[in-house]
């Protein structure tokens, strides 16, 4: 009995991204099904040397399916993840649609993978916001360290982030800044181009974004309730990469020196911290890696017990694909999808 993979939003950028890395990884998966809306049917991706046929999501029997990766958007998954879950198949959600509900655990590998066991409930395990998945692999050694009291963070997101629309829309603004055509402004509120943008998500009554509120409600569910946490969400004309300025405040004593050997040897980290010109990660140096990168590690001297940082990562792997696949990788390891264990 092979193992049997479905891609949900195959023909997405995340989607996309999800086939790319089960094939890098080696995956142990006999069969891949990429599905997507009934306008994508027959569109043609890519798994390693293979090419795919999408099929329509509405159509699939998930019944013989082990895992299904959705990429499809918060609606999407809403409507379809519960109705997967009850045939037997394991959804993890990408999107931000069951991130808060008690019964779904938020799941980053290397911060909290005991909470993957809480998957049967619903069969559902939720991938975390793109910025919220590199920061807590970052916070999570230290905090085991030292204790995290607060965190102040200010996010610059790639507009890969929001799409392949928001994508297109820095191409084309760029290319009419140059050949002096109209700037057209679809998918962002201002120009992108040759910009940035303090505004990610939707504004709420206190003035945060939902954005800014994501990363602080996601990182105390898969890290600790009760650090506090205040972020500023600002998006940069950036194709791929999320970046991010983090000052952190801890319980207890930590040099710079300690925290730079505590990254060094902890998973899923690459510290490039050197007191140089060009000695620091920057989103292109991170764009398809698996590692979230952390530099620029010095002491606050403003407060006591604290630390700033640089963190940089590539949003569509450890911020989106990258991160389903690990989680897939591992309920394997743990024997935890119940037709492999039957068999």
């Amino acid at each position: 009995m092979g193992f049997k993979v479905a891609i949900a939003g195959a023909t997405g950028n995340v989607g996309r991204e999800m086939l790319n890395i089960l094939e890098e990884r080696g995956f142990p998966a006999d069969e891949v099904v990429p599905l997507a809306s009934r306008r994508s049917v027959g569109t043609e991706v890519s798994y390693g040397d293979r090419t795919l046929k999408v099929r329509a999501l509405e159509n699939y029997d998930f019944s013989d399916t082990d895992i299904c990766l959705m990429s499809a958007g918060g609606n999407v998954s809403k409507e379809w993840s519960p109705k997967i879950g009850r045939q037997g198949c394991v959804v993890i959600d990408n999107s931000s649609a069951w991130r808060y509900d008690a019964d779904v655990p938020l799941v980053v590998p290397e911060v909290n993978a005991d909470a993957v066991a809480q998957f049967t409930r619903k069969n559902i395990i939720a991938n975390p916001n793109c910025s919220t998945a590199q920061l807590v692999v970052a916070l999570k050694p230290l905090h085991d360290r030292a204790k995290i009291k607060r965190v102040v963070v200010a996010t610059y997101q790639s507009v890969s982030g929001a799409g392949k629309d928001a994508m297109d829309e820095l191409w084309t603004q760029t290319r009419a800044l140059y050949v002096n055509d109209e700037v057209v402004k679809e998918h962002f509120p201002k120009q992108i181009a040759f910009n940035v943008i303090p505004h990610g998500g939707d504004f709420m009554e206190d003035g945060y974004t939902t954005e800014e509120w994501k990363i602080e409600v996601e990182t105390k569910k898969i890290l600790d309730k009760s650090i506090k946490l205040t972020a500023t969400s600002v998006r940069v004309p950036v194709f791929v990469g999320h970046s991010e300025a983090v000052n952190i405040e801890f319980e207890n004593e930590i040099s710079a020196e300690e925290a730079r050997e505590i990254l060094r040897e902890a998973p899923g980290l690459m510290v490039i911290d050197k007191h140089e010109d060009g000695g620091y990660a920057t989103p292109l140096d991170c764009v398809g890696e698996f590692a979230t990168f952390v530099s620029r590690i010095r002491e606050d001297h403003t407060i006591e017990n604290g630390l700033s940082l640089w963190v940089v990562s590539d949003n569509l792997r450890k911020g989106a694909a990258l991160n389903a696949v690990q989680i897939a990788e591992l309920m394997l390891n743990r024997g935890l999808f119940k037709r492999l264990a039957a068999a």
